[in-house]
C-alpha cells in the first residue's frame, strides 16, 4: 500500500513506519501535527520540531501542520493534513490508547483510507525490546513513581528495561509509557540514512515531572 506516516518523532511511531517500511509498504509522506496546546489528548508535544530532522534523516518528505484546536477540532487538523495526499492509507503507533486508535480510525473512516496499526496490543515488555534493538530512544520526558531527573536523556536498551519492568512491579507503570508515564525521542533507525546528534540540551524539572529539552540538534552521518 501507498501510505503516509503519523509521526512524533517517539518510538512508537518511529517503529511503527519501520514496520511498514519492512513489510514492503510505500511510504510517500511524514505527517506531524503541532498542537499549540501542549496538553494535547491526541498528540505528542515533547520536542515535536524534531520530525523536520527525522524527515531529513531519512528522507521522507514531511508535512507539519499546526493546530490551534482542542480535543476532537484537533481531528479536523489531521483530517486536512491527509486529505490532499494520493494515499490508500495512514500508519499509527498507537499500542493500547483507545483514544487515539479510534479517533485515528474515525478520519479514515471518513477519506476512506485504510488505517495500519502495526503496533496494537502487542505486548510491551516484547515490543520494547524489539524497538531497543533497531532504535536510538532517549526519554525526554518522565511522569511517574520511581522516574528522577537521572532518566532524562537516558537511552532505552536492556538494561533500562529491566529497571522499567522493576517500576512497572512496583508502581504499575505501563512498560511503553502508554499512561503517559515516559515520552522519547528517536535518534536513530534502521531506515534513516543519517543519524540525529543532540546538540544542546535542558533538563526542566517541574515538582513531579521533569523534561528533556533540545535547544539544538543536528543532522549527521552514520
Amino acid at each position: 500500500m501507498k501510505l503516509a506516516a503519523l509521526i512524533s518523532g517517539g518510538k512508537d511511531s518511529c517503529y511503527a513506519l519501520y514496520e511498514a517500511l519492512t513489510a514492503g509498504h510505500e511510504v510517500t509522506h511524514l505527517v506531524a501535527i503541532k498542537p499549540q496546546n501542549l496538553d494535547s489528548y491526541m498528540y505528542h508535544t515533547i520536542n515535536i520540531d524534531i520530525v523536520r530532522l527525522i524527515s531529513q534523516a531519512c528522507g521522507i518528505p514531511l508535512i507539519l501542520k499546526e493546530s490551534q484546536g482542542r480535543k476532537e477540532e484537533e481531528l479536523e487538523d489531521l483530517s486536512d493534513a491527509l486529505q490532499s495526499l494520493d494515499i490508500d492509507g495512514v500508519i499509527v503507533g498507537a499500542i493500547e490508547s483507545v483514544y487515539q486508535e479510534s479517533r485515528v480510525r474515525k478520519v479514515c473512516e471518513t477519506l476512506r483510507i485504510a488505517m495500519y496499526a502495526p503496533l496494537w496490543h502487542r505486548n510491551a515488555g516484547e515490543l520494547l525490546s524489539e524497538m531497543a534493538a533497531v532504535m536510538d530512544i532517549r526519554i525526554v520526558q518522565v511522569a511517574a513513581g520511581g522516574m528522577g531527573e537521572e532518566w532524562l536523556g537516558m537511552r532505552i536498551d536492556e538494561g533500562t528495561i529491566r529497571d522499567l519492568q522493576e517500576l512497572h512491579r512496583r508502581y504499575r507503570i505501563h512498560l511503553c509509557g502508554e499512561g503517559g508515564e515516559y515520552e522519547t525521542l528517536v535518534l536513530d533507525a534502521p531506515y534513516f540514512k543519517e543519524r540525529i546528534e543532540l546538540v544542546e540540551t535542558e533538563s526542566v524539572w517541574y515538582g513531579d515531572r521533569g523534561v528533556l529539552k533540545v535547544l539544538d540538534a543536528r543532522v549527521v552521518g552514520k
